[in-house]
């Protein structure tokens, strides 16, 4: 890919997110969405979010990443609910993923 080719990519992708980021707004007081849709739409968000966790946390390339990292992110998640300060949810983590590890635990 050249330095024109380049240029034209990131200019339509500028162009395509400055539309979808714009419609938004625009639409919204033209699109009317029942209660329920939009309770709905509140909560795709949170199953996206939780999805892309749930894939990092478990895989690894195309397959199982082993119980070490699961171990830890379900740590963090415990310490992160009883609201635990963030520099301890992450040195727990790593550190349950490491001792397991260590431990020969895959």
């Amino acid at each position: 890919m050249d330095g024109t080719e380049l240029l034209v990519a990131t200019a339509v992708l500028a162009l395509g997110t400055f539309a979808f980021r714009f419609a938004g707004p625009a639409l919204r007081s033209r699109v009317k969405l029942t209660p329920r849709a939009e309770r709905l739409m509140a909560l795709a968000a949170v199953v996206l979010l939780a999805a892309l966790v749930a894939v990092s946390a478990l895989t690894e390339g195309h397959g199982f990443a082993g119980i070490a990292r699961p171990a830890g992110v379900l740590v963090a998640g415990v310490l992160a609910w009883r609201k635990a300060p963030f520099a301890l949810v992450v040195v727990a983590a790593a550190a349950t993923a490491a001792l397991l590890r260590l431990a020969g635990v895959p």
